[in-house]
């Protein structure tokens, strides 16, 4: 019966130093808030990434939460235009940094020919956007689970957006 009281205190013992050591595991979310500071400049706490998909590729936009907060908004700006120029010259190097080398989407991405994505940066109200445009259907679908794999590693900090060009009247 001793024997078996100090097993049980031994599993109990047990039991708490890993729900200790599994709680002091990031998330995936946190690695990637984490990663993304050495990126991006901006807050992700005061911004919302919006992903939308389109039938040629999507649009990537970063709006401040606060629309007068001209440093976030600059920020932000400032950092989708850079992106744009990297991945229109094929650098993909800032995604592989903050969301992994195999995030989905990405190898098909960097592969593709400096002709084979339209790529267009612009401002937006209180922030920026990204567009792309292909006409190869194998990098819409990269593109696709690129942005899916963005809204998941982002959160609460991103949501998915609507293509309203589905939505036009006759």
């Amino acid at each position: 019966m001793k024997q078996l009281g100090i097993i049980s205190m031994g599993v109990a013992l047990w039991t708490a130093a890993m729900g200790a050591a599994v709680a002091q595991i990031p998330t995936r979310q946190e690695v990637v808030a984490e990663r993304g500071a050495d990126v991006m400049p901006f807050s992700l706490k005061a911004t919302t990434h919006v992903f939308t998909k389109t039938e040629t590729g999507g649009v990537q936009k970063v709006i401040a939460k606060n629309p007068d907060d001209t440093v976030q908004v600059r920020l932000t700006r400032e950092h989708l235009k850079d992106i744009a120029d990297q991945f229109a010259k094929g650098d993909f190097s800032g995604p592989s940094h903050i969301h992994g080398a195999d995030m989905p989407g990405l190898a098909d991405l960097q592969k593709a020919g400096r002709s084979d994505i339209a790529i267009q940066y612009a401002d937006v109200p209180a922030g920026a956007q990204v567009t792309y445009a292909t006409k190869d259907a194998k990098l819409v679908v990269a593109l696709h689970r690129w942005f899916d794999a963005q809204l998941s590693d982002h959160g609460s900090d991103a949501m998915p957006g609507h293509d309203h060009s589905k939505h036009h009247t006759h």
